[in-house]
């Protein structure tokens, strides 16, 4: 196992923590279900390989009600039946989003038309924001190896 190089730096620039902290609390005002975001959130941190925010993501979709099927087959999800149809088009998303550089279109049209069928621009722009949030965590916990368990 590797050991941590260093801690986070946003908490080793309290000022940074409380921006990203500040975001995530008008993320969850603006109406998106918990659970949602929280498999969102798990989902970005599952293919960008952070451990914190994979324990984190998957305890906060626990507590939001997402089922056991849900939060163990997540990386699977197109594969399963335990998603929705609003869940799998802000998965696709999450997925299009955290990989941008592995396509020539980063977010492809039929990607965000799914996407906008089932979320309004208030509820695209807060899933967006966790997505993005969530990239920046990961960004900032994997480099500096970042480990899960350690609050």
């Amino acid at each position: 196992m590797s050991t941590e190089r260093m801690p986070n730096p946003a908490v080793l620039i309290p000022e940074a923590m409380a921006a990203l902290t500040a975001v995530n609390r008008a993320i969850a005002g603006a109406g998106v279900d918990g659970r949602l975001l929280a498999l969102s959130h798990l989902r970005a941190s599952q293919i960008n390989g952070c451990g914190p925010c994979v324990a984190g993501g998957a305890h906060q979709a626990r507590q939001h009600g997402a089922t056991a099927d849900q939060v163990d087959a997540l990386a699977a999800w197109r594969e399963t039946p335990w998603f929705s149809d609003e869940e799998r088009a802000a998965l696709a998303l999450t997925e299009a989003v955290t990989r941008l550089a592995d396509r020539p279109d980063p977010v492809p049209d039929e990607v965000w038309d799914v996407a906008a069928t089932h979320f309004d621009q208030q509820e695209l722009a807060a899933l967006l924001l966790n997505i993005a949030i969530t990239n920046a965590f990961n960004r900032l916990n994997a480099p500096t190896r970042q480990q899960a368990g350690k609050w």
